[in-house]
């Protein structure tokens, strides 16, 4: 038995002390120079999505792994360089780098008949190899291919830079220009306020209004709060009465800052963590525009009639689930869900797993970890899967519920209430 970790962030890691814990013999296959995912790209220069002002939006508490916490002298709320150096210190703790293939591609990941898979992977030099598993884990994220809107009209006139959040690294790369920031996600808002500590002008350009909420309420950290025992006992409604309340009495309406007002309640979709977009909004730094309605030169014009000069356009418009090395219509099925037994194991490809394809409202970390010890347990022996058409059936009932709340977008598919998952995943 041999199992295929693909990626070395914060889950592969995660997986592979779950694995070296259980005694299985695993390969952890990873495309960089080093561990450490998403965070050590930015200090690397390498391409990918980060930027050098990235913080994270969750504690440091809950953040780090349960049995190898965060450094004392770590603020709350750690930059990306010191999350990268502790992913890199914990794979030390935890013994494991010795299982990590650095600079390995994964180009295709095949089941054959015997339920086997076949691995093909390129290494740094560009040769091709081909390895055979028992079972494959994908650890590998999902801000993999950049979404982008269909260009406006005029797009071709423009003759400044359009680019995505992808290939963003520094607000002092624009010093002195004019820029437009285009979202309201948690990249769109740490965008822009780093962009306006150095352009000349920083607009952001929003066109559906999106929950911002700030890191802390009441001076406790808002992951804390998410999993207070009295916060997890109250109904969804009661916790959205409660949000929309403390927020009135914080910030006030979001309208108030120039921002569409959010067309859904809270928790109805991904929320936006930020404590320094409003404040910049409000001294000017930061100025909200509506959509962007065409291009034309140098100028953007947008949806209310006004237009701006502009020397660059930063698209903060998020990112499309990819996996093109796997089977197709696996994990994202013909209707654009993830479609993952208990969001980990794909129903109809025995021995192929998924760990870290959630969302939850809150740090991710005791999520990863309760799936690979799941994963390892399933892989042992110790727990066993039901019949594929029981999984699928649970799958539906998932996807049809978690719709009522959170629509039916593929980015819906992933999103779980960190409590009651965490409790499923214990209970397996």
């Amino acid at each position: 038995m041999r199992v295929c970790v693909i990626g070395a962030g914060l889950s592969g890691l995660a997986t592979a002390r779950a694995l070296k814990t259980a005694g299985v013999d695993f390969v952890c296959l990873e495309k960089s120079a080093d561990v450490g995912g998403i965070w050590r790209r930015p200090g690397a220069g390498e391409r990918g999505p980060g930027y050098l002002s990235l913080h994270l939006n969750t504690t440091k508490k809950l953040t780090g792994y349960a049995d190898y916490p965060m450094p004392a002298s770590y603020p709350v709320y750690p930059r990306h360089s010191q999350m990268a150096a502790y992913l890199r210190s914990f794979a030390e703790w935890a013994d494991v780098l010795d299982h990590v293939e650095l600079e390995t591609a994964v180009e295709s990941v095949r089941q054959e008949a015997d339920g086997s898979w076949t691995v093909v992977v390129v290494d740094a030099e560009g040769a091709r190899g081909t390895r055979t598993f028992t079972h494959v884990v994908v650890a590998s994220g999902h801000n993999t291919e950049p979404s982008l809107p269909a260009p406006p009209p005029g797009a071709d006139t423009f003759t400044g830079t359009i680019l995505h959040a992808l290939d963003y690294r520094d607000g002092s790369d624009y010093a002195g220009q004019e820029v437009v920031v285009v979202g309201l996600g948690a990249s769109a808002v740490d965008i822009a306020a780093d962009l306006s500590r150095y352009a000349a002008t920083t607009l952001l350009s929003v066109r559906r209004g999106l929950h911002i909420l700030p890191k802390q309420l009441f001076g406790m950290p808002l992951d804390e709060v998410a999993e207070a025992p009295w916060w997890t006992s109250m109904p969804l409604e009661e916790q959205r009465r409660f949000i929309e309340r403390a927020l009135l009495v914080a910030r006030g309406r979001i309208s108030d800052y120039g921002l569409p007002e959010p067309d859904h309640p809270v928790f109805a979709s991904a929320v936006t963590i930020s404590d320094e977009i409003l404040t910049r909004i409000r001294h000017g730094g930061v100025v909200p525009k509506p959509a962007i309605a065409s291009l034309d030169g140098e100028r953007v014009l947008f949806t209310d009639g006004t237009s701006a000069r502009a020397d660059a356009i930063v698209h903060c418009t998020g990112y499309r689930m990819a996996f093109p090395f796997l089977p197709s219509g696996c994990p994202i099925g013909p209707r654009g869900s993830v479609e993952l037994y208990k969001r980990v194991v794909a129903p109809d490809h025995a021995g192929l797993y998924f760990v870290g394809l959630v969302r939850p409202h809150g740090s991710i970390t005791r999520l990863v970890e309760a799936q690979s010890r799941w994963v390892a347990r399933i892989v042992t022996g110790a727990a066993v899967l039901p019949e594929p058409e029981v999984m699928r059936k649970e799958v539906a009932t998932y996807l049809s519920g978690i719709a009522g709340q959170y629509g039916q977008a593929e980015g819906a598919s992933i999103q779980v209430n960190v409590t009651p998952y965490l409790r499923e995943l214990q209970a397996e």
